[in-house]
């Protein structure tokens, strides 16, 4: 069980940014986006904004679909703090925790954007001796600014942000519970980095509207070494991010004069795809059928499991409700994690 384990939480693979939207679409968001978060998943998507807008109030929250069952073993007062969460854990030996939130903040208009992201993120599992955990943590603050180029009427986008990132990362698979669990006692790291991406958008002016796009991350890597000691003191650093590509199509049909589909498959991590053993992991495909701008039905396919959400949205407002699941095994032992997200905004 204690393999089984550690397998499970080095198995899953964590974005810097994923949103109720794009996991409704089995994760596929970068040849779709067209909102504020095209800062953080593809710059070159900021061409795709009509009109200036400021994002305000943006709540985020998602977790695991056991999480209620769990609660009911042991009261959740803290959902991030690991000595709060042991508690849990230990009423509900062997099975997979997972919870996070998040805010993105941010002023954008045509071509143009920026925001300041913040997220908490806590993975983890107790095995069923109840002698060891497997913890995984992260928290993230970034200011980010983008800005896109259009050429051809639209036709070629081309975008690149710019992120300062401020992390406090915990990866540790021998926890003891039964001592102490404060962040810095647990070996956390601490550190800010610059990174920036590029991103390249074609679309065609024939019917359905295909388009192709590309982005490249993290351009020369990240080792959250540009400074320190913001959140956090400590003497090491968060993982390093390597320098990566993710490439989707998509196509959107109009259906009647109030009603379209978008249509879209995305493959990540090009460069470093020969480091993930279970290469579908790497293949997400969504839909999303779209009624006056106001009322979306969406489903989609993330690492072999089925996704599915909808979307209410008016001009100020948006309400977003995801299912998806999210592979935490290997190909040779898959297993499934079933989350759930919920998004509100407010807009001005």
């Amino acid at each position: 069980m204690l393999l089984c384990t550690f397998e499970a939480l080095a198995a899953e693979r964590r974005n810097f940014y994923s949103g109720a939207r794009g996991l409704a679409m089995g994760g596929a968001q970068l040849a779709t986006v067209n909102d504020e978060t095209a800062l953080l998943i593809n710059p070159s998507a900021l061409g795709k904004l009509r009109d200036f807008y400021g994002t305000i109030l943006d709540p985020e929250v998602e977790a695991t679909n056991s999480i209620g069952q769990m609660n009911r073993g042991s009261a959740i007062t803290s959902p991030f703090a690991i000595d709060e969460v042991k508690k849990t854990l230990d009423i509900s030996r062997a099975a997979y925790y997972h919870a996070k939130a998040q805010v993105f903040p941010s002023l954008v208009m045509k071509n143009f954007g920026i925001g300041l992201y913040g997220n908490y993120l806590l993975d983890g599992e107790m095995n069923a001796a109840g002698t060891n955990m497997n913890m995984y943590y992260r928290s993230d603050l970034a200011l980010i600014a983008g800005y896109n180029l259009s050429l051809f009427d639209g036709r070629v986008k081309v975008g690149v942000n710019a992120k300062m990132i401020n992390r406090i990362e915990l990866v540790n698979t021998t926890i003891n519970p039964a001592g102490p669990l404060d962040l810095q006692s647990l070996g956390a790291t601490e550190g800010t980095g610059l990174s920036t991406d590029a991103a390249i958008m074609l679309s065609a002016p024939w019917e359905w509207i295909p388009t192709i796009t590309a982005v490249a991350r993290d351009i020369g890597g990240n080792s959250f070494d540009t400074t320190h000691g913001m959140r956090m003191t400590t003497t090491n650093r968060p993982t390093a991010l390597k320098q990566d590509v993710d490439v989707a199509v998509a196509i959107f049909p109009i259906h009647a004069n109030r009603v379209r589909s978008t249509w879209t498959i995305e493959y990540r991590s090009l460069l470093t795809a020969s480091e993930e053993d279970d290469k579908a992991k790497l293949i997400h495909a969504g839909a999303e059928l779209n009624f006056s701008d106001m009322f979306f039905l969406r489903a989609g396919y993330n690492q072999r499991y089925y996704t599915g959400g909808l979307e209410y949205a008016t001009e100020r407002f948006q309400f977003q409700l995801s299912t998806y699941g999210e592979e935490i095994g290997t190909a040779a032992a898959p297993r499934e994690d079933r989350r759930t997200a919920v998004k509100f905004a407010f807009r001005f």
